[in-house]
């Protein structure tokens, strides 16, 4: 049978070697067949597998146990390697080396938590013993909502999907985690534009780049906050498109432009520098620098003090702009027309071909929103006089 059982022992009266007696259940002196082996024992089994115990038992239940396997046809040699190959913490590591080269690092980061919380719970585990009882254990253990409860069951998921793709292994189950996204309010054109003119009031001596960006998060709904604020002087008005190098999706995204922003983008001062971020202070603001960017939370700052102003109150800037906008978008083109004329996507080797296919639809989806806020000012001035 494959596999045996050595030790390092010699014989106190001739000292010679032991040799393993299966049926005797011991090793034994070749030349005095009384005198047992009583410790360092070694067990090795082909050429990948090499095990100290200090006793005979510990070492013939660890013999059985692998030729048990290897009859089953479930012997994997990494399960028994010092440097834990399968183990998870080791797999989790390779993972994230990978993942951080193509995800944001705002994903990775993430990621990184919350495998990290399972890494601190399994260890080195062997990956093949993390069933479904083991995953809903660590998941519902975290006294967590159930939206970053299902974040992190999200990251396992994939994590689980590359390894036993990687490794060769079954998928094992996860469990489900049920949760549903909070609502957020969303306003009508009307209103919308009241706050965004609000906006304008208090905030264009003191910097116009506070309106205009709240006023094109309301205009160009392909737009997130985040992405928009991370805008320099080089990536507006390239060819009639504002261009997001990096993207959440992590392809390069043109936005087209309305001639009349290109014309606003044109008549804002102090330009800048390409390397400049457009949204930025443009004099001393507390903390901020003349020239350092907008932080996170600046325009959403503005975007509230503006519907206090108004007595408007639950609508967040992104509730308030990009929801709304495309709430009211959806009156007038189709799911796909707004996902795929309203949201631009193109690799760098498309982008000629890309801008000349799809500049004139999303210029229409971004026209409608204005011929809205145009026929409100209508109804406006109709009141007024």
């Amino acid at each position: 049978m494959k596999g045996n059982i050595y030790t390092q022992e010699r014989c106190p009266i001739c000292g010679g070697s032991f040799k393993h007696d299966e049926n005797r259940s011991g090793l034994f002196c070749r030349n005095h067949p009384e005198i047992r082996a009583s410790k360092d024992f070694v067990v090795r089994f082909g050429r990948d597998i090499t095990k100290r115990f200090k006793t005979y038992l510990e070492a013939v239940r660890f013999l059985t146990g692998l030729r048990f396997k290897t009859d089953e046809g479930s012997f994997d040699p990494r399960d028994y390697k010092k440097d834990h190959p399968l183990g998870f913490e080791t797999q989790v590591r390779k993972y994230l080396s990978i993942k951080e080269k193509s995800v944001s690092k705002n994903q990775f980061r993430n990621i990184k938590r919350d495998l990290g919380k399972a890494v601190n719970a399994w260890g080195q585990t062997n990956v093949k013993l993390l069933n479904y009882a083991e995953i809903e254990d660590f998941l519902i253990g975290q006294e967590v909502s159930e939206k970053t409860r299902a974040n992190a069951r999200s990251a396992l998921n994939s994590f689980f999907k590359w390894m036993c793709k990687r490794e060769g292994l079954k998928m094992p189950d996860l469990p489900v985690i049920n949760f549903e996204l909070g609502w957020r309010n969303i306003i009508d054109i009307e209103l919308q534009q009241s706050i965004i003119d609000e906006v304008y009031r208090i905030s264009y001596n003191s910097n116009p780049r506070i309106w205009i960006g709240i006023k094109w998060l309301a205009t160009y709904v392909a737009f997130r906050p985040n992405e928009l604020r991370n805008l320099r002087e080089r990536d507006i008005n390239v060819s009639g498109f504002f261009v997001v190098p990096s993207p959440k999706e992590k392809k390069p995204k043109l936005i087209a432009m309305l001639e009349e922003d290109i014309e606003l983008y044109r008549k804002t001062t102090p330009r800048g520098l390409p390397d400049m971020f457009f949204f930025r202070h443009t004099k001393g603001n507390g903390g901020a620098r003349p020239g350092s960017q907008f932080g996170k939370d600046y325009l959403y700052k503005w975007w509230k003090q503006a519907c206090g102003d108004l007595g408007i109150e639950g609508v967040d800037l992104y509730g308030g702009t990009r929801h709304s906008t495309t709430t009211a978008l959806a009156e007038h083109f189709t799911k796909d027309e707004l996902r795929e004329s309203g949201t631009m996507h193109a690799t760098n080797q498309a982008f000629e071909r890309y801008m000349q296919a799809r500049k004139n639809d999303s210029l229409n989806v971004y026209k409608k929103s204005m011929e809205i806020r145009a026929r409100i000012l209508e109804i406006k001035k109709g009141r007024k006089n």
